[in-house]
């Protein structure tokens, strides 16, 4: 298998810029996400790597080979689209195999390889069947071997859980994943579903108007954000406007003085961060902690956690799931309490 180089590649379409000048490498056997609202430019940057674009500027090199001028057959690169795209008047089988009869592959070693792909996908007993008597998980797993079955470097997956419902989703992402290691492909999966790329990727590319704004594990988007638009994508966040007047204080507009971990902050900060799930609520102001007054707006029950929005002296709108374990709290809408949450998980951002 081979990695993934974009050199700064742009996508121009008239006067719009659909992608800008982007860097990027995907190592060898990775699975990375680009993830971002509808218009960001993942896709188009899927479909420079596949050869359905051709940037304005900048270089695609798959293993090392520059491929920005091959046509889409000669880049090796096996595409999952969106709708799946299968032929509704083939079988399984001649989906599978369409694009190796394309390539003009050998009888014998056409039929070798369906065979093979069937058995990766677990869809032996259908190899007969139309796509219409199908279910969505398994056109789905039709629609990546037909991908795979040529052997290709590198596996693009454009939004492939879109057309499924919510559980069928949650159990195809986890197959997906199983496939995608037991091949050991390098794979470039688009989504707009923070949830889907955090459960698969191994590093995730958080894109806004057509560039990446930060990429890196889940775990390092969902705590240390590096702007406010990675903040609020990646799952719930509280957001405090404000400046940094010291090396690790922090003024809001209602003139609360607040403490953050400088050393993963901005320098040119405009907010701090910190999760729900990191605050908890008091009755009285809490000592050493970030401690400002609030007032609940309202509260959902959510099973394992009650959510409560409060709102702070400046009107920011804030969410937390905890109550202090030291003073339980009946909660009323219109009570007046106290969010607290630890200096160490505050985070200055832009």
């Amino acid at each position: 298998m081979a990695g993934v180089i974009l050199d700064k590649i742009m996508k121009s379409f008239g006067d719009f810029t659909a992608v800008q000048e982007t860097s990027l490498e995907i190592s060898e056997g990775e699975l990375l996400a680009l993830l971002g609202p509808s218009g960001c430019g993942k896709t188009t940057i899927l479909r420079m790597i596949a050869g359905f674009v051709n940037p304005t500027s900048g270089s695609v090199l798959i293993g090392n080979k520059n491929v920005t001028n091959l046509p889409v057959h000669k880049r090796k690169a096996g595409m999952v689209f969106q709708g799946y795209a299968l032929f509704p008047h083939l079988t399984v089988s001649q989906n599978i195999s369409f694009g190796l009869k394309i390539l003009k592959w050998d009888k014998k070693k056409l039929e070798a390889r369906l065979i093979e792909m069937l058995q990766w996908v677990r869809l032996e007993k259908y190899a007969d069947h139309y796509p219409k008597t199908l279910s969505g998980g398994q056109q789905q797993r039709v629609a990546l071997a037909r991908a795979m079955a040529n052997r290709p470097e590198v596996l693009l997956l454009d939004e492939p859980f879109s057309a499924l419902d919510a559980k069928l989703r949650t159990e195809m992402r986890s197959e997906i994943r199983g496939f995608q290691k037991e091949a050991g492909i390098t794979s470039i999966f688009v989504t707009h579903d923070q949830e889907e790329a955090m459960a698969i990727a191994d590093r995730i590319g958080v894109m806004n108007q057509g560039q990446i704004e930060q990429i890196g594990s889940a775990q390092d988007l969902y705590l240390r954000p590096a702007s406010k638009f990675v903040a609020n994508f990646i799952g719930k966040c509280n957001l405090i406007a404000g400046k940094k007047t010291q090396i690790n204080t922090f003024i809001t507009l209602a003139n609360q003085s607040l403490q953050f971990n400088e050393k993963l902050s901005s320098i040119n900060a405009t907010a701090i961060f910190f999760r729900p799930e990191q605050s908890w609520l008091t009755l009285k102001l809490a000592e050493n902690v970030n401690s400002i007054p609030v007032t609940v707006k309202s509260y959902v029950y959510l099973g394992p956690i009650i959510e409560y929005e409060v709102v702070d002296q400046a009107g920011n709108r804030l969410l937390t799931n905890n109550l202090s374990p030291n003073n339980l709290i009946l909660v009323e809408i219109g009570m007046s309490l106290y969010l607290n949450w630890q200096a160490e998980n505050c985070i200055a951002i832009k």
